[in-house]
């Protein structure tokens, strides 16, 4: 669990590998949107989306951007790499 920005920004820039770090950053960047969706979602309409929902919508998002980009580079392995990842935290 990160307590601020700073701990986030460590965290993303401390993986071991560039793959983990971009893997990390484009994570990072579908949870904040996310976020940011599920709030407007609870001020403009005063309904909130289930956490099953909430992650069903990270993990899709996720791998459509690995998939879009499947054929660059830095985006070869890197759905094995989120499919590993996510499914470790058992969600």
């Amino acid at each position: 669990m990160f307590m601020n920005w700073s701990e986030l920004l460590s965290w993303i820039r401390a993986s071991p590998s560039r793959k983990l770090t971009l893997l990390r950053k484009l994570a990072t960047q579908t949870v904040v949107f996310h976020l940011w969706k599920q709030r407007n979602n609870l001020i403009h309409n005063q309904t909130s989306n289930p956490p099953a929902s909430f992650f069903y919508g990270i993990d899709k998002e996720l791998r459509n951007i690995i998939s879009g980009r499947r054929l660059r580079k830095p985006f070869r392995s890197l759905m094995m790499l989120w499919l590993r990842s996510f499914s470790s935290r058992g969600v």
